[in-house]
């Protein structure tokens, strides 16, 4: 049974959180003062410890920062959750960098207090018991990584990581290269985690103007504006009791921002066109390409989101930094297409194997899938050698011409025209859509709707 300390100088929040706890299973001691809180950290180690943030009529909260640094100096990996009702971001992402787990206000949700026990408990348990690395037949004893290919360390420390953590309710941030697989990181999360029975919704919010931010997100009600003709769900209900997948998060402008701190703290929102709170549970997992901790140095990302996004993080190598593994993903999407195009005998000569580990990879394993399957479409043999794919590839002397008059549909054209502004430009989706002449929400409708990989 873990044991949880309550350091709090109100004695009806001590007896509160300790009736919560003991009905949740978990057994606790309190402490009224630093003093008292600190005199029982030198005694006995709890598994974690939940604290207010003032102790006298101050409410600037820098007692408690000061309890939450004497705690650290003290050497003991404790997972701390702040509880205040003068919550601050400043205060919060004070005491975030000081090393506390979880900043709720008061008055607190019974059940997501909880979970963030869970949690911190769950983690800190794990980290203590799981020390050894594991191989990939060892991980997929363990876990369902089945979509995902490989067995590059890197990779599969990655891996490692994304299946301790997926049965926990821990925030992720998933960094990593255009086209190193962020979303594939993300489905095995959902996957082997307690709500793999409930929804995974995907939001791309490099494609959701400012305007359409609360519409998409929150959803609405019909007349809450001219064009609000029906009723819509946001992403957020939909992800009710399963995972929200925030993609491109690193394009988020600040306004929005702000309002997805908010939902990500409260776990609730208000519909546009109605005064009515909608509660959601949902596990957030989040990804960018972009570099989030300069971004907050410029003022072009906030600190404290960052800090609630990111309680763990995983960094996705590149391709050309994982040379071994790109047969076994060649020779993956060469299996998938000799049956999507009935073509059983298609291989690959090993020099056409070993031109392909010797490239650079700027678009990563989107660029190498993209380019097996242009080698095989236009490739009249079933043999590939290396002069067939290097004639492929962007330093190659061939390409894919679109669809001439009278030879494919419109779509077939648009496809064909998006599929070569992304392989041009390295799956940039802002190049892409200034060569193509759209905006970044209009060239995400079409990667959807024509289920490409952007």
């Amino acid at each position: 049974m873990a044991h949880i300390l309550i350091v709090d100088d109100d004695k009806a929040i001590c007896a509160s959180l300790r009736l919560l706890l003991k009905q949740a299973g978990f057994s606790s001691s309190q402490a009224l003062n630093p003093e008292e809180a600190l005199s029982v950290l030198r005694k006995v180690s709890p598994d974690l410890v939940i604290m207010d943030m003032n102790f006298s009529r101050e409410t600037t909260g820098s007692e408690g920062l000061s309890l939450l640094s004497d705690i650290r100096q003290l050497g003991e990996n404790i997972p701390v959750i702040l509880i205040t009702a003068w919550g601050s971001i400043d205060l919060a992402v004070q005491g975030m960098k000081l090393g506390a787990f979880d900043f709720i206000n008061k008055p607190w949700d019974n059940q997501v207090l909880l979970r963030s026990i869970e949690t911190a408990i769950r983690l800190r348990l794990d980290s203590a018991s799981d020390s050894v690395s594991k191989n990939r037949q060892q991980l997929d004893e363990q876990y369902d990584f089945g979509n995902i290919i490989g067995e590059d360390p890197q990779l599969l420390q990655v891996l490692e990581t994304a299946g301790r953590v997926s049965a926990t309710d821990a925030s992720i941030l998933i960094l990593g290269d255009s086209g190193t697989g962020k979303e594939l990181i993300a489905e095995a999360i959902h996957a082997n985690s307690t709500r793999h029975s409930g929804p995974f919704i995907k939001v791309n919010l490099g494609g959701i103007s400012s305007s359409l931010f609360d519409s998409e997100m929150f959803g609405h009600k019909r007349g809450a504006f001219t064009d609000a003709k029906q009723d819509r769900i946001g992403r957020f209900e939909m992800a009710h009791q399963g995972t929200i997948f925030l993609d491109e998060i690193g394009d988020l402008d600040l306004n929005s921002q702000v309002k997805l701190m908010r939902v990500l703290q409260d776990r609730c929102f208000e519909v546009l066109g109605s005064s009515k709170t909608i509660k959601v549970d949902f596990r957030v997992i989040a990804a960018t390409n972009r570099d989030l901790d300069a971004m907050v140095q410029t003022g072009d990302f906030r600190e404290d989101l960052l800090y609630r996004i990111n309680l763990i993080t995983v960094r996705l190598p590149a391709l050309k930094d994982r040379p071994s593994d790109i047969p076994r993903l060649t020779q993956y999407y060469l299996r998938n297409l000799q049956d999507l195009y009935a073509r059983p005998n298609l291989s690959f000569e090993l020099s056409a194997m070993s031109w392909l580990q010797h490239q650079d990879w700027a678009g990563n394993i989107r660029e190498l899938k993209n380019l097996v399957e242009r080698t095989v479409l236009v490739s009249s043999h079933d043999q590939i050698s290396a002069g067939d794919i290097s004639a492929q590839s962007k330093s190659g002397v061939a390409e894919i011409q679109s669809p001439g008059p009278g030879t494919g549909t419109l779509e077939d054209m648009e496809i064909s025209m998006i599929r070569k502004a992304l392989d041009e430009h390295d799956n940039n989706i802002s190049k892409v859509a200034q060569a193509l002449g759209l905006s970044r929400a209009a060239l995400y409708r079409r990667l959807e709707k024509y289920g490409l990989d952007g």
